[in-house]
């Protein structure tokens, strides 16, 4: 339970990465924490859909900048982006993407690969151009963007310390 308390602790959002590609091992053990997810009712709706091609990956992040209003990287210069989506059959597709995204940031840090929760996914796929990405994967169906977990080696001087835990963040009933 130490080791487990001590990641999720330590575990930050990563801004700025290097640009070598993870490796292949970290990489199968974090989509495998992805899929090991808690799901309403054991459905598993979620999907993953791992991006190291980099002309994939690059063109994930100008759609993504375009619905940020920016034309910068909105992935930090991440090589690696897991796109997390959801079937929207399902009543609880939102959250449990989320709980996918979850695991794969804890896994990811407990594999010493960096990690970022990237917003936007739910615009990049509503459009024309995401739609055509997810018949180009093979995906049919009906799904909601979740979100964009980016990962890499964090770049020197990049790991944030935590903020301290506000007072009142629990509150008893007992």
């Amino acid at each position: 339970m130490e080791s487990t308390l001590k990641d999720l602790k330590e575990r930050r959002s990563i801004r700025a990465y290097k640009p070598e590609q993870i490796k292949e091992e970290e990489l199968q053990k974090i989509l495998e924490a992805g899929t090991y997810a808690p799901t309403g009712m054991g459905m598993q709706s979620p999907k993953i859909v791992a991006v190291q091609d980099k002309e994939t990956r690059d063109y994930l992040s100008e759609l993504n900048a375009k619905y940020l209003g920016s034309d910068s990287d909105p992935f930090y210069g991440a090589p690696t982006v897991l796109v997390v989506l959801a079937s929207k059959e399902r009543p609880t597709c939102v959250e449990d993407g989320s709980l996918v995204m979850g695991n794969l940031m804890n896994a990811a840090y407990a594999a010493g690969v960096g990690s970022c929760w990237i917003h936007r996914a739910r615009e990049v796929f509503d459009s024309e151009e995401g739609k055509a990405l997810l018949k180009k994967w093979g995906i049919e169906g009906d799904y909601i963007g979740v979100g964009h977990c980016i990962l890499g080696y964090p770049a020197d001087g990049a790991v944030p310390q935590a903020k301290p835990r506000k007072d009142d963040y629990v509150v008893y009933v007992r």
